[in-house]
């Protein structure tokens, strides 16, 4: 199994110890995410230092606030390193109010660029307020479709609406499932989850957010993402050791580790 989406170096511990417990559960790869200019250079450090782990390096919403020319050359030059797997995380996030909508977009198509520009895939992060409006989720797409076709897109901790899948689908974006899709009121995400088709479907944990219901509540970490496909296999009607199989590829095809 693999760990497609995580924070190690939030992750309580050392992050040998993090790395460790993954590899005894049997996870052999994760790709460790970025959120701003300190923990992307703390993504590329531990993927230096620890076989098995890549880094994806970008801007998240939240921290998008004076997005410019100069971060945009930045994330670049680290973008271009052999330990980067992945842009991002990069999006939307309209529930909290810690940067503008103008430099979540600005932020947004230009990671969108980079991405394109070293031929790595794209992570998205979307998330809409309580009331939905404005959608990011809709907003994220349409940018997306719009700058985003000659990128490999994964829609990372995926939240949209069941009935979004087949548009995920039609533009072959790759939709992840974190901890979140084993609770027990999340029956949308777990129709979501049924719908991707093989070749595209992915689990994360988002550690240290998002604990599977085994451990809801708790810090999570990278270990766990093996509850969250067996949650996910179920969802689906398949065998655990042939859904971890199938995570597998499709995460090897898209971050080419």
């Amino acid at each position: 199994m693999v760990d497609t989406h995580a924070h190690v170096s939030l992750c309580e511990g050392d992050a040998a110890g993090v790395v460790e417990r993954a590899a005894v559960a049997g996870v052999s790869r994760i790709l460790t995410v970025g959120l701003d200019e300190e923990s992307n250079r703390d993504a590329v450090a531990l993927a230096r230092e620890h076989d098995g782990v890549w880094a994806a390096v970008g801007r998240h919403p939240n921290s998008a606030t004076g997005w410019d020319a100069q971060a945009e050359a930045e994330l670049l030059e680290l973008a271009s390193s052999e330990h980067v797997a992945a842009i991002g995380e990069t999006g939307l996030d309209f529930y909290r109010d810690r940067a503008s909508r103008d430099d979540q977009m600005a932020a947004f198509r230009s990671q969108i660029r980079i991405a394109t520009e070293v031929a790595k895939p794209l992570v998205i992060h979307m998330r809409s307020g309580e009331s939905r409006q404005p959608d990011a989720v809709a907003e994220s797409f349409a940018l997306l479709a719009e700058e985003a076709s000659d990128a490999d897109v994964v829609l990372h901790c995926f939240s949209a609406p069941p009935e979004r899948v087949a548009e995920a689908v039609a533009y072959r974006w790759f939709c992840s499932f974190a901890g979140n899709v084993t609770y027990p009121k999340a029956e949308g995400l777990r129709e979501a989850a049924r719908l991707v088709p093989d070749d595209l479907i992915l689990v994360e944990t988002d550690a240290p957010f998002l604990a599977p219901q085994s451990r809801r509540g708790k810090p999570n970490e990278p270990a766990l993402v093996v509850e969250t496909a067996r949650e996910v296999a179920a969802a689906r009607g398949v065998e655990p050791e042939v859904f971890d199989a199938q995570v597998e590829e499709n995460a090897r095809r898209v971050f080419g580790w």
